[in-house]
C-alpha cells in the first residue's frame, strides 16, 4: 500500500528519486553513519515499503532540511519510535536526561554522536522570556546567593579547563554539577532573585556544556543543550547567554556546512540583543560576518567585519570568562571572511595575528586554528612553511583532549602523505604518525 504521507512530502520537496536518496545518504554521512541508497530505495518507500528503523531518522531530516521545517514520523507515514525524544519534557527532566548520558561512559559511547537538525525549532526570545515550565519547588531545603555562587564559579573553572585542556573530561564534570547539584538547586526553594540568577547560571553552564559537546562531535546532543540553554536564559531574562548560546548555535551550523541555517542564527542572536554593549555587538558581528561570507555574500559580509572592527574598538575589557571576545577572536573571524570571499592570502595573515594575539591560555583554540593555519598554507603552495605550523601543534597537541583536535591531526596526516618525498613533510609525517589518536 503507497505511503501517501511520504508522497506527499515528496512532492512538495521538488525532487527526483535520485536527489531524494542523495540528500537521505548525505544526512547519514553527516551522522558517521555511510548510506548507499539510490532511486530504486526511494521509489520503494513510496510505494509502502517500511525503511529501516535506524534510517528513518536520516529521511526525516532530508524532507525537514528541503522544506525548512521539522517533519515528524507521523507526517512521513512512520511509526514514532518509543523513545522518541520529540516530545515535549519538563525542562529539569530533560536536563536531567542530558546530564547522565554525559556522566556515564558507556551511555557516552552509544549516544555520542547524533544528527544534527538544520530543521530544529528554535524558541525566541518572547517565547521564552519570564517563563519556565514544570520546575517543582517547595521543598523544605531554602538556597541563597552562596549556591548560586557557587553555580557560577564551577561553570568559570569547567571553562578554563575547556579552552587550556580541552572538553572531553571537562565535560562530564560539568554534566555530573547539572545532574548532581544544580538540579537539587532548582527544587529549592529560594527569593525571587536568588531564582532567576540561578536561572541565569544554569543557562550559563548549559551553554558551556553544549558548546563542549559540539568539540566532540555529539551534534545532536549539543542542540538540545543549547536549546534548553534557551529557554533557562529566558526565565532568567538573561539576554546576554539567550544571544550568546544562539551564536554558538550558528557557528555550529556554519561548521556543518549549513550556511544559511548559520545567518538566519546569527541574525537571530543580533537580533534579540538590542541592548548589547560593544564587546557583545563585536562579538555578534563576527559571526553574522563569518556566515554571510561562508554564503558568498560579500557585501553583508564586509558591512559586518567593519562593525565588529569599530565595535571592538570602543569595548570595554570586562566579560564573561567563557564569553569573552578578544582581538584575537576578531582575527580570526576576519580570516574566516577573507577565505570565503576568495583572499588565501588575506586569510592566512589574519590567522597569524590571531595566533599573535591569543593568550597561551587557550590550547585548544591554539591547536585548532594553527591546524587551520597550515592547511591554507599548504593550499597556497608553502609546503615547508606548513610543515612548520604543523610542528607547532604537535607540540601542544598531546596536551589537549579535543575530538576537533583530533579531527585537524588526521586531516594533517591525510594532506602530507603526497609529499613525503619532501625532507619536511617526510619528518613532520613520522612525527605525526607517533600521536596516538583516542580510540
Amino acid at each position: 500500500m503507497p505511503n501517501e504521507s511520504l508522497r506527499g512530502l515528496f512532492k512538495e520537496a521538488g525532487w527526483s528519486l535520485s536527489q531524494c536518496a542523495r540528500a537521505v545518504n548525505l544526512a547519514g554521512a553527516e551522522d558517521g553513519t555511510p548510506l548507499r541508497y539510490n532511486a530504486s530505495a526511494v521509489h520503494h518507500w513510496l510505494a509502502g515499503t517500511i525503511p529501516k528503523e535506524e534510517v528513518r531518522p536520516y529521511i526525516l531530516e532530508a524532507f525537514s532540511r528541503r522544506l525548512e521545517r521539522q517533519i515528524t514520523y507521523t507526517e512521513a507515514g512512520f511509526d514514532v519510535p518509543a523513545d522518541d525524544r520529540g516530545q515535549p519534557l519538563d525542562t529539569l527532566v530533560e536536563l536531567l536526561e542530558l546530564g547522565r548520558d554525559d556522566v556515564f561512559p558507556s551511555r557516552r559511547g552509544v549516544l555520542g554522536a547524533g544528527l544534527f537538525s538544520v530543521a530544529l525549532t528554535i524558541p525566541e526570545w518572547p517565547d521564552v522570556v519570564g517563563r519556565l515550565g514544570s520546575v517543582q519547588t517547595g521543598h523544605a531545603r531554602r538556597i541563597g546567593m552562596r549556591e548560586v555562587d557557587a553555580v557560577v564559579a564551577m561553570t568559570e573553572k569547567v571553562s578554563e579547563l575547556d579552552d587550556q585542556f580541552g572538553g572531553r573530561h571537562a565535560r562530564p564534570m560539568a554534566a555530573a554539577f547539572l545532574v548532581n547539584t544544580v538540579a537539587a538547586h532548582l527544587r529549592a526553594d529560594a527569593s525571587d532573585a536568588v531564582r532567576k540568577a540561578l536561572l541565569s547560571a544554569t543557562a550559563d553552564l548549559l551553554y558551556l556544556t553544549g558548546f563542549m559537546a559540539v568539540d566532540e562531535g555529539a551534534h545532536a546532543k549539543a542542540q538540545r543543550y543549547y536549546t534548553l540553554a534557551l529557554k533557562y536564559a529566558g526565565a532568567a531574562e538573561d539576554h546576554l547567554t539567550f544571544c550568546t548560546t544562539l551564536r554558538g548555535m550558528s557557528l555550529q551550523a556554519i561548521d556543518l556546512g549549513h550556511t544559511a541555517r548559520a545567518m538566519r542564527l546569527a541574525d537571530s542572536a543580533a537580533a534579540a540583543s538590542p541592548a548589547a554593549g560593544p564587546r557583545m555587538r563585536a562579538f555578534l558581528a563576527g559571526q553574522q560576518a563569518h556566515s554571510y561570507a561562508a554564503d558568498g555574500d560579500r557585501s553583508q559580509a564586509l558591512a559586518y567585519v567593519k562593525e565588529a572592527e569599530v565595535a571592538m574598538d570602543k569595548a570595554e575589557s570586562r566579560a564573561k570568562a567563557f564569553g569573552s571576545y578578544a582581538p584575537s577572536s576578531l582575527a580570526y573571524h576576519v580570516s574566516q571572511v577573507r577565505y570565503g570571499l576568495g583572499d588565501k592570502a588575506g586569510s592566512i595573515e589574519s590567522l597569524k595575528e590571531s595566533d599573535r594575539l591569543r593568550d597561551s591560555h587557550y590550547r585548544r583554540s591554539s591547536v585548532r586554528y594553527n591546524a587551520l593555519l597550515a592547511e591554507r598554507q599548504l593550499e597556497m603552495g608553502h609546503l615547508e612553511e606548513a610543515c612548520a605550523t604543523w610542528d607547532q601543534v604537535l607540540d601542544e597537541y598531546p596536551l589537549v583532549q579535543s575530538g576537533s583536535a583530533d579531527v585537524k591531526i588526521q586531516n594533517m596526516k591525510a594532506l602530507i602523505r603526497p609529499y613525503l618525498r619532501n625532507t619536511a613533510a617526510q619528518r613532520l609525517y613520522e612525527r605525526a604518525q607517533a600521536v596516538t589518536l583516542p580510540a
